[in-house]
């Protein structure tokens, strides 16, 4: 297992917020399938993100970038159209409530 230590990558993000946000971020992607940008050596996702950022693999730009999660979510245009018919209409109510 390659050791990584936080001092290799203040080296690459000096900012040590920003280097969390980022740490944070990509360990979060590794987590939900991204593909590692390093050999997974049995290592947990925020262990492969810092030494991805550690070798210069991953940078600030990865905050700017939307996850894929909200893109779906922002994608809505496509939901009316992937449901049935029925799911889409309002059952009447009845008058005496």
């Amino acid at each position: 297992m390659a050791r990584i230590t936080v001092e290799d990558c203040v080296e690459k993000i000096p900012n040590m917020f920003e280097l969390v946000l980022v740490a944070s971020k990509r360990a979060r992607q590794l987590a939900n399938g991204a593909e590692p940008m390093v050999e997974w050596e049995n290592d947990k996702p925020t262990v492969v993100a810092l030494r991805e950022i550690a070798e210069g693999h991953i940078n600030q730009s990865i905050l700017g970038e939307k996850d894929q999660v909200v893109e779906d979510i922002l994608d809505l245009d496509q939901v009316p159209s992937a449901l049935p018919d029925n799911l889409l209409k309002v059952p009447p109510t009845s008058a005496s409530e």
